[in-house]
């Protein structure tokens, strides 16, 4: 089993600032990639969260070396307001899925080795197997054109529809690539690639998670805490993206003599939250691309939270 590798970790640590004495919520602990450098980085403490049991149970053993800084809680980032005690000074999401996760034929997230059709982190509730099996053709269409942007969902999911039941993920792979045909072949990435983020988006309620862990991570930011997420595709990227946008001060600052050219945050919610410290999104270097390949989609995109006097 490969490690997993966090991306874009230089770029998060610089984000974050970590400093001595502070506390920060790594949402997404994962292979805790990211709770190391923080820890590493300053005298602090971080709250890792995962939906996976088998994360935590990986992270026991960084839990006993840094000697109480570091506590993991089975969880939702979404719910990291009510699990964390106290405001925080940084919170740090990886919304990929991990290494671990991919490599892990019997977790079913992935393609490269047959295993059973499940996709689920948490390893509770409807598994992918049980949506494909059972879903109506329209409402499988729909989420292979919603999640995975899948131009063809409806040829892909009148196959699906057509081989039921599938229970094993190459089942699935050689269903969705005879639907595509040879034309998807000439692709660079497999045909099945976008059915397969399109279910595990769905399973796991992806979108849904994210929003309301954006405003979970708003709610438990204290004053200048920072926020640094990173994406590994467009959906997710823009719905971080539109979230800060809404709730930012513009980079324009004005001048002595005229206003501050006030963001679109202001004008929604009276309020500004953030001030946003990527205008951007930040992507990998080159050479973090020669190291890791799985970093070539990752954006990241941070914020300060601020309050404003009223």
């Amino acid at each position: 089993m490969s490690a997993h590798i966090p991306v874009l970790l230089d770029e998060v640590i610089e984000a974050l600032s970590p400093r001595d004495g502070a506390h920060y919520i790594d949402g997404t602990f994962g292979g805790g990639g990211y709770s190391r450098a923080i820890l590493e980085a300053a005298q602090c403490r971080v709250l890792g969260i995962d939906r996976d049991p088998d994360a935590i149970a990986r992270g026991q053993d960084m839990v006993a070396k840094f000697e109480g800084r570091l506590k993991l809680v089975q969880g939702r980032f979404s719910e990291m307001d009510d699990i964390a005690s106290e405001p925080v000074d940084g919170v740090v999401l990886d919304l990929g899925v991990s290494s671990f996760q991919f490599d892990q034929a019997e977790r079913g997230f992935s393609f490269r080795a047959d295993g059973p059709l499940d996709m689920r982190m948490s390893k509770t509730g409807e598994s992918a197997a049980d949506f494909v099996n059972t879903a109506d053709e329209a409402a499988i269409a729909d989420v292979l054109w919603r999640y995975g942007e899948e131009r063809q969902s409806r040829r892909v999911a009148r196959a699906i529809v057509a081989a039921r039941p599938l229970t094993r993920t190459a089942e699935l792979a050689e269903v969705v690539s005879a639907a595509l045909g040879p034309a998807a072949q000439r692709f660079a990435i497999h045909p099945a690639t976008r059915t397969f983020q399109a279910l595990r988006i769905q399973v796991n309620d992806e979108l849904g998670e994210l929003e309301r862990g954006l405003d979970a991570a708003t709610d438990v930011l204290g004053h200048k805490g920072r926020l640094a997420i990173v994406s590994f595709h467009s959906l997710e990227d823009r719905m971080v993206k539109r979230y800060l946008a809404e709730r930012s001060t513009s980079a324009s600052r004005g001048s002595r003599h005229a206003p501050p050219n006030l963001g679109q945050g202001e004008r929604r919610h009276g309020t500004a939250l953030y001030r946003l410290l990527t205008t951007r999104p930040r992507s990998a270097a080159a050479a973090e691309l020669d190291r890791n390949p799985r970093a070539r989609s990752a954006h990241l995109r941070a914020a300060e939270r601020i309050r404003r006097p009223s």
